[in-house]
């Protein structure tokens, strides 16, 4: 009897698991959107949230612990979620806006998924109840649910931007000036390209108006005015933004970037020096600090060979603090992947050849992008054409850096290269076969067929023995 009751239990809590489950999956949490990032970036995301949710100068600080707490359990660290999730709870409680009901089903979704994958079933149906006491069912539609899933997604991924915009953008057509929904698509508009989308600007200029004390809106807007060539109103954004405190990391990183724009290197240098003070172990402010540091010393040793001597001592210490600096960021971070090959360059300017092979072999190694992996047979090339004297091998990385399929400034630099080499081979011999080769290449690269192939043919019609390239699979 006590058997049957046994498995009659059993049979019980299998089915209200299922039933628990498919509940899980009606939730409008974290867990449900589809926060898709790689696992090894999760950690410079939690350290850059931790960051925000100190020093935080836009959205509520239960958004950014809502992210930390799902970070955390992506992570493995269920506990540490649990505080997170107890956190966003407490900052609920100091809020009074319309957003702040939605927070609150937000944070017991993640909650009842927390305590799911924990096996605390019992735990997770009562935040499942307490989801329902709100709302009718659990699929609650509503702009502020639009907005805090905007949120999430614009703080996770670059991958996830134009999900993120179609959130704001949703959220915003049922409430058109609510100050947090415009806020959102601005920043998001701004982040797309690298906020090169002019609409940007009068989304931008709406978020000030609804928020005028928004420090980070006043210094993005100021980058996209900066770009448009209206100078004095982005400095006095930028200056505005920076009178007022507390001065957040956000905040400081891009004035920094206005300043670095307008080559004044030294405010730049100063403004993330105060934002590494903050957060130390943050791998992109000491990438660029490292690049600042590194422009900086060039800048210096371009105003000519006198001034150059007069300050090399000076040229020698920043260079040794861009490569410091730029050395910490990928020990925080292993797969910062286009710092390996700014390092290698720097190694190359300095003259240690040796340590400028160990980095950019380490960047051959690295799972790159595109345009990183374009840059980095760029700078190879460059470092086997002039350091190493072997035009040959220049050769081979600057084909191999144009085989890749990403339109970009890069791919056109590589392309001037090989024409300046295929240019002087010609001044020295008209039958050198490389120089047609080359040529035939960057006519198809251009669209130009017929040119190609007459290059082609006179280039592979006196093919030289030590041309050691498999031109064949440039022009199969």
């Amino acid at each position: 009897m006590d058997l049957e009751r046994t498995k009659a239990n059993q049979a019980k809590g299998e089915i209200n698991k299922n039933y628990l489950e498919q509940s899980l999956h009606q939730l409008k949490c974290h867990f449900n959107w589809n926060l898709v990032k790689e696992k090894s970036s999760l950690e410079d995301l939690e350290n850059r949230i931790k960051c925000q949710v100190k020093f935080f100068a836009s959205e509520s600080k239960a958004t950014l612990y809502n992210l930390l707490a799902y970070i955390k359990h992506l992570r493995g660290q269920t506990e540490a979620a649990l505080e997170c999730l107890q956190q966003a709870e407490d900052s609920i409680q100091q809020e009074n806006t319309d957003q702040a009901e939605i927070r609150r089903v937000v944070t017991w979704g993640n909650y009842a998924w927390v305590y799911y994958h924990m096996g605390r079933f019992q735990d997770a149906q009562v935040y499942l109840d307490k989801v329902e006491t709100i709302c009718k069912n659990f699929l609650v539609e509503c702009p502020e649910m639009d907005s805090e899933q905007g949120w999430a997604l614009l703080k996770f991924s670059k991958m996830h931007y134009e999900r993120a915009k179609e959130c704001f953008e949703k959220a915003l057509n049922e409430k058109p000036n609510n100050p947090e929904f415009t806020l959102g698509l601005a920043i998001t508009l701004f982040q797309l390209d690298g906020g090169k989308l002019t609409n940007a600007i009068p989304l931008l200029r709406k978020a000030i108006e609804l928020n005028p004390n928004n420090q980070y809106v006043k210094v993005i807007l100021a980058l996209e005015l900066q770009r448009v060539n209206e100078k004095t109103e982005a400095k006095e954004l930028v200056e505005e933004a920076l009178t007022q405190t507390p001065r957040p990391i956000e905040v400081l990183c891009k004035a920094g970037k206005f300043y670095h724009y307008m080559n004044n290197q030294d405010t730049a240098l100063e403004l993330l020096r105060e934002a590494s003070e903050l957060s130390p172990e943050n791998a992109y402010l000491q990438h660029q600090l490292g690049h600042y540091y590194w422009v900086k010393a060039n800048q210096i040793n371009k105003r000519g060979a006198n001034e150059a001597h007069r300050n090399f001592e000076n040229i020698e210490e920043l260079r040794r603090r861009a490569i410091a600096h730029m050395k910490k960021a990928i020990m925080l971070f292993e797969d910062l992947t286009d710092a390996y090959s700014y390092i290698g360059q720097m190694y190359v300017q300095i003259g240690e050849y040796e340590e400028a092979e160990k980095y950019f072999q380490r960047a051959f190694s690295k799972t790159l992008t595109p345009k990183e992996n374009q840059l980095l047979h760029l700078r190879y090339g460059n470092f086997q054409q002039y350091q190493r004297t072997s035009e040959k091998n220049a050769i081979f990385y600057y084909l191999e850096g144009l085989k890749i399929n990403e339109e970009s400034n890069i791919r056109e630099k590589l392309k001037g290269k090989l024409i300046k080499i295929a240019e002087r081979r010609f001044s020295q011999n008209p039958d050198d076969s490389v120089h047609w080769l080359i040529l035939a290449y960057i006519h198809r690269l251009n669209g130009e067929e017929e040119k190609a192939t007459a290059c082609y043919k006179k280039g592979k019609g006196v093919l030289l023995e030590n041309t050691s390239y498999d031109w064949s699979t440039l022009f199969s």
